[in-house]
């Protein structure tokens, strides 16, 4: 399990940079929305700081086949939730992003979560966590087939809502939920994919994989969830928006990924609580984040105002 843990950090690593280079990027580029999403793709593609983000992504998940062909899922998750905390130094050094204290009190709660996940780890002996494989394809699809409509509902609808003119500013709390749910999904894809990696040779291995939900399950999440990330990464702050969207996938996928891949929690109580009880810590503190950043202050009397006598 130790290559499963630093397969873990490096992918942390290439998330939040890539996160950081893409957020960078988007803030030299015009407004982009998903009602004209091949526009935004035109602009992004454009962008050699962008490229540069998304190629970290994209090693970032395939370091996930490492993790999850070595570690449960639910134990995954736990690890990657850590890498919030290097995305938060990141935002603050390189995007000059300031959290409130509120904020910095949920990072704790998180890393909390994450030494509890760590601890209840077990990698030999009686009782040791086992990795699962393969799961049913009809259970796949009734799990992640509603769960990318309520992420695209609910996406939708965060976008109605910022069109009101008086609205305080959102935080991207909502974006992240939404774009949470499409990368929980692909996260499961991800991990049926390592299952199907097998030592049948690149043919059996293609045939195996095309018969199979994933593949298509990850075109999907990887448009849509480009699109609807890049356009809510652009407007919101990313040392919020990535964290609650990190928090929903990983979340999602360690309940409905353990249940679906039939991985067992541990039969020990004290690994049992301290498992749960990060997971649960982690919805606290999704649920206590504030939903919208301070509205603007009343405009400072300029030097000229200030100076003039009555």
């Amino acid at each position: 399990m130790g290559w499963g843990v630093a397969a873990a950090l490096l992918a942390n690593v290439l998330y939040s940079g890539g996160f950081v280079l893409e957020k960078r990027a988007l803030a030299a580029l015009p407004e982009v929305t998903v009602r004209r999403p091949a526009r935004l793709l035109r602009l992004v593609i454009g962008s050699p700081l962008w490229i540069g983000g998304a190629l970290a992504l994209a090693a970032g998940f395939a370091a996930q086949l490492v993790v999850y062909r070595t570690l449960p899922v639910a134990a995954a998750q736990g690890l990657f939730v850590s890498g919030l905390v290097l995305l938060v130094l990141l935002s603050s050094r390189l995007l000059g992003e300031r959290t409130s204290a509120r904020e910095r009190y949920a990072l704790g709660a998180v890393l909390l979560a994450l030494l509890m996940v760590v601890l209840s780890l077990r990698e030999s002996g009686a009782g040791a966590d086992t990795v699962g494989r393969q799961a049913p394809y009809p259970l796949i699809l009734l799990v992640c087939v509603p769960s990318l409509a309520a992420g695209v509902w609910l996406y939708a609808s965060a976008e109605r809502s910022a069109r009101h003119r008086h609205r305080l500013p959102s935080t991207g709390v909502e974006y992240g939920v939404a774009v949470g749910l499409l990368y929980g999904v692909s996260s499961l894809a991800i991990k049926g994919v390592s299952g199907r990696l097998t030592g049948d040779g690149v043919g059996g291995s293609a045939a195996a994989l095309l018969a199979s939900p994933y593949p298509y399950l990850l075109l999907f999440t990887g448009v849509f969830g480009l699109v609807m990330s890049q356009a809510a990464l652009q407007r919101c702050r990313a040392s919020l928006i990535v964290p609650v969207c990190t928090t929903v996938s990983c979340v999602f996928t360690a309940v409905l990924g353990t249940l679906s891949f039939g991985e067992q929690l541990p039969d020990e109580p004290l690994r049992l609580g301290l498992r749960l009880a990060g997971t649960v810590l982690a919805v606290g503190v999704l649920l206590a984040m504030p939903k919208h950043d301070p509205a603007p202050g009343p405009p400072r009397p300029t030097a000229a105002k200030e100076l003039t006598r009555p």
